[in-house]
């Protein structure tokens, strides 16, 4: 009884998935955690930043450009005017996007900040929970 079972698709940027991943994760779980190792709030407040400033940087220059083709940028025009530039795949290109990779980029980001949303909650609505 061979039978044939239609060939998975797999990630097609693996590396760029990881770290996609790696920065929302670690910055989540510092925040969650740290509070059972410091009870300085001012640091556990700058490495959560500085993990979210990493998790910003990461989508914004490698992983939404690679795996969700997504760009943008700001250029000063000759007014002196600031100017945002956005750009995204026509429907040809972002036909052949891997959509494992797609699916990972758009369900992490909600889900992360659903969860950063419920540690907050948590966090305010019992003021002893991380003291």
């Amino acid at each position: 009884m061979d039978r044939v079972q239609p060939p998975r698709e797999n990630y097609a940027n693996p590396k760029t998935c990881f770290f996609h991943v790696f920065f929302k994760a670690a910055a989540l779980a510092f925040y969650i955690l740290s509070a059972l190792f410091f009870n300085s709030f001012v640091i556990i407040f700058v490495v959560t930043v500085l993990l979210a400033a990493l998790d910003f940087w990461v989508v914004k220059n490698v992983s939404g450009r690679i795996l969700v083709g997504l760009r943008w940028w700001n250029e000063i025009n000759e007014q002196g005017e600031s100017v945002w530039k956005f750009e995204c795949l026509d429907q040809e290109s972002l036909s052949r996007v891997n959509k494992k990779d797609s699916w990972l980029f758009w369900w992490t980001l909600y889900l992360t900040t659903l969860s950063f949303l419920r540690s907050y909650y948590v966090d305010d609505k019992n003021p002893e929970f991380g003291k």
